[in-house]
């Protein structure tokens, strides 16, 4: 008799190619997590297609409280959040280990480009799927409770050969496009969305470093560290944003040439290739979702860690999650503050 397991169905290829491989091995149930917003037909149809039993979570209440309210906290405050990588550990694997539970199912799995190992002491391990498609970075709030019981079909691919297999599959979103934008804010006018549920910052003053005005900004939520497009401040360079006030309700601008730094300190720490750091470690560590890898030492602190670069970085963001890595496997993570 062959395990169950809950596979999250979005509608999209990735996850319905991975319930494609899964099915030759799980006794797979589907789940697609309703925000509201509509568009499950899609994930019904390839469930449909294959065979497969279907179920909806109303996931709008947890969304909201671990998610979207963060996310609108975290712009006031002059930080730039990253909301797939707090929703994974708060919302979605929970949605899915709540069926997994209910029916009996040891596994859980999604379509991340990702993979999953085993260490010597039995710990979980996180590894990197493919390059051209590596999602390692948004997963690496998970903790052990939950990758023990993850599985990642598509770690071996990369995106081009699971279209392909979808096409020879028959697979009805074969063509679909990649969904790029943040599930709640579809559109992705994030500073409109945040306009619409109130409480956001009135406009106030560009300054330079020294405090000279140098324009009037939108509001703070409308700018991240590093922003250069729309501005609408001229002068004798292209200016960058270098810095968040909002204490003040201040944007600082510069020609950004300050944006480099060759550290950066993190709290809320979420280890899972070892049990925790105890003494300077070397490592590779991305600081935003991209596939760039600085080499970086860790050292432990009170609360956190601080992150001496050995190669100076451009604008660590408070907000954003810092990833470190011991080559293919993901060591733990970190929120920049």
């Amino acid at each position: 008799m062959r395990e169950k397991l809950v596979l999250g169905l979005s509608g999209g290829v990735d996850s319905a190619v991975a319930a494609r491989r899964l099915r030759e091995q799980y006794d797979v149930t589907c789940l697609w997590l309703d925000i509201g917003l509509g568009g499950g037909e899609d994930a019904a149809a390839v469930a449909a297609e294959l065979g497969l039993p279907f179920e909806t979570a109303d996931i709008r209440d947890t969304l909201e409280r671990q998610v979207c309210a963060p996310f609108a906290a975290d712009y006031l405050a002059g930080r730039t959040p990253l909301p797939c990588a707090r929703c994974n550990p708060t919302v979605k694997f929970p949605a899915l280990l709540a069926l997994a539970d209910r029916i009996g199912a040891p596994y859980v799995a999604t379509g991340h480009y990702a993979r999953r190992g085993t260490a010597p002491d039995g710990r979980a391990l996180l590894l990197k799927g493919r390059p051209a498609n590596d999602q390692s970075y948004m997963l690496a709030r998970l903790p052990q409770e939950i990758l023990r019981r993850t599985v990642f079909p598509l770690g071996d691919l990369e995106k081009t050969e699971v279209r392909a297999l979808a096409r020879e599959w028959g697979i009805p979103v074969a063509e679909k496009p990649d969904s790029m934008e943040i599930c709640f804010i579809p559109d992705g006018d994030y500073a409109a969305w945040l306009d619409k549920r109130g409480s956001t910052p009135p406009p106030g003053d560009f300054v330079d470093r020294e405090g000279t005005v140098m324009g009037r900004h939108k509001g703070i939520h409308h700018y991240t560290l590093g922003q250069r497009r729309g501005l609408g401040v001229s002068g004798p360079h292209r200016y960058f944003v270098s810095a968040i006030r909002p204490e003040c309700n201040q944007v600082v601008l510069s020609d950004g040439t300050d944006l480099h730094a060759d550290a950066a300190r993190c709290t809320d720490l979420n280890w899972i290739a070892l049990p925790n750091l105890t003494a300077p470690r070397r490592c590779t560590v991305r600081l935003r979702h991209s596939k760039t890898e600085t080499p970086a030492v860790l050292q432990p602190t009170e609360g956190g860690v601080e992150i001496h670069l050995l190669t100076p970085a451009r604008a660590p963001t408070p907000g954003q999650l810092a990833v470190f890595y011991d080559g293919e496997s993901v060591l733990g993570s970190g929120w920049i503050c």
